[in-house]
């Protein structure tokens, strides 16, 4: 049985991301486990609450998430009844990145799915600040982001980006490629063109991944370095019609390259399709 874990702060972005996952799982027996956590800011001054005061506080906001998880799963049961499919829930007075990195590593989960927000400031322009601190402290498990206001479509075609400066081993490339197998998805290998040719140590890089990928239908595509990467890959990708993007995260590597792109130029890459971020 497949373990998604999928946080959410009742907002429509985690309600869109839930809905995606229980289209892209609708087939797969599967344990969802919703969390939501709290951390309520009490206000220190001459007049400030009493240790009661803040208890009380305290148990509201709890009753709140609590409340909110259940409405949840009886949204989730009358729109998607799905006998295959089992929830649990998890309210937790923690930090987000805290509470998911336990339940990941007590659980057993495969794969964190997450909504993102619209750019909306500097703070938020990639992705939304929430979902990057997912990202980044997700050492072990693959993050799935699904953009707001994106309407679940199969992923019939994924683009899989690298500098094929790194080789990957079949560990960490597995979640890609078992979402391809299940879906009998076409993989898109791209790289941005920097030089002209690759190096020994990047065609080998290559050719191991066109290996790896050989039972899938996959394709090479070299992308030309004539922009920042982020409008590189965002235009390529409006034009092929890829139903998500996959990478690597690994220190120094693409994803971070984009994040500490200026910001003006990342901008144009606020992710419009779900984005599969896979652990090194």
């Amino acid at each position: 049985m497949i373990k998604i874990l999928l946080p959410t702060d009742f907002s429509e972005n985690a309600w869109n991301a839930t809905e995606y996952a229980l289209n892209l799982f609708e087939q797969e027996p599967c344990t969802f486990y919703l969390v939501n956590t709290y951390t309520p800011a009490i206000v220190h001054s001459r007049f400030m609450a009493t240790t009661v005061q803040g208890g009380m506080l305290e148990d509201n906001v709890r009753h709140q998430s609590e409340n909110g998880l259940v409405n949840v799963v009886e949204q989730i049961k009358t729109k998607y009844p799905n006998p295959g499919h089992k929830f649990e829930t998890i309210s937790s007075f923690s930090l987000l990145t805290e509470q998911i990195r336990e339940i990941v590593e007590s659980e057993k989960i495969d794969l964190i799915i997450s909504g993102t927000k619209g750019a909306s400031g500097i703070d938020e322009v990639f992705m939304g600040s929430n979902t990057v601190r997912i990202i980044k402290s997700s050492k072990n498990c693959p993050v799935l982001t699904i953009p707001s206001n994106f309407k679940y479509r199969t992923p019939g075609q994924i683009g899989f980006t690298t500098n094929f400066k790194r080789s990957f081993s079949p560990r960490i490339l597995a979640p890609l490629k078992q979402l391809a197998d299940r879906f009998e998805s076409a993989i898109q290998i791209l790289h941005i063109q920097q030089r002209e040719e690759l190096d020994d140590f990047q065609k080998g890089n290559r050719d191991l991944l066109l290996d790896y990928f050989a039972p899938i239908r996959s394709t090479l595509q070299s992308l030309p370095y004539y922009a920042s990467k982020s409008d590189v890959l965002q235009n390529y990708l409006e034009e092929s019609n890829i139903d998500m993007l996959a990478m690597v995260h690994y220190r120094h590597g693409f994803l971070e390259e984009l994040v500490r792109e200026p910001v003006v130029k990342r901008v144009a890459f606020h992710t419009r399709i779900p984005l599969l971020v896979l652990p090194e």
